[in-house]
């Protein structure tokens, strides 16, 4: 079975913004740090923001300043708040949770299925 669900892909004009949420069960969420990874066409995985059980986060130089990773534990939510969105941010987006201190450039931990955000114009 699917254990986490992403929402909140769709189309949207450069310079707009888009809010990723994924929801996970209670045993995975309370248990792990989770993160956003994003695949571009023709391009490799990758790791775009993680934030730990704690609150602590970390982001892709790339999208410092504009991205914004929180976690609701309350709702086993973890969100991707996504603003000034550039052409070269249109990726397959996709949840994921480990273990804190795990190594977030090695593949593991669970996945969600993804979803999708295409900026253009």
């Amino acid at each position: 079975q699917v254990q986490l669900v992403e929402s909140g892909g769709g189309l949207v004009q450069p310079g707009g913004s888009l809010r990723l949420s994924c929801a996970a069960s209670e045993s995975i969420f309370s248990s792990n740090a989770m993160g956003w990874y994003r695949q571009a066409r023709g391009k490799q995985r990758e790791l775009v923001a993680h934030i730990t059980s704690g609150g602590s986060t970390n982001y892709v130089d790339s999208v410092k300043g504009r991205f914004t990773i929180s976690r609701d534990n309350a709702k086993n939510t973890v969100y991707l708040q996504m603003n000034s969105l550039k052409p070269e941010d249109t990726a397959v987006y996709y949840c994921n949770a480990r273990s804190d201190g795990s190594n977030w450039f090695q593949r593991g931990g669970y996945w969600g299925q993804g979803t999708q955000v295409i900026v253009s114009s």
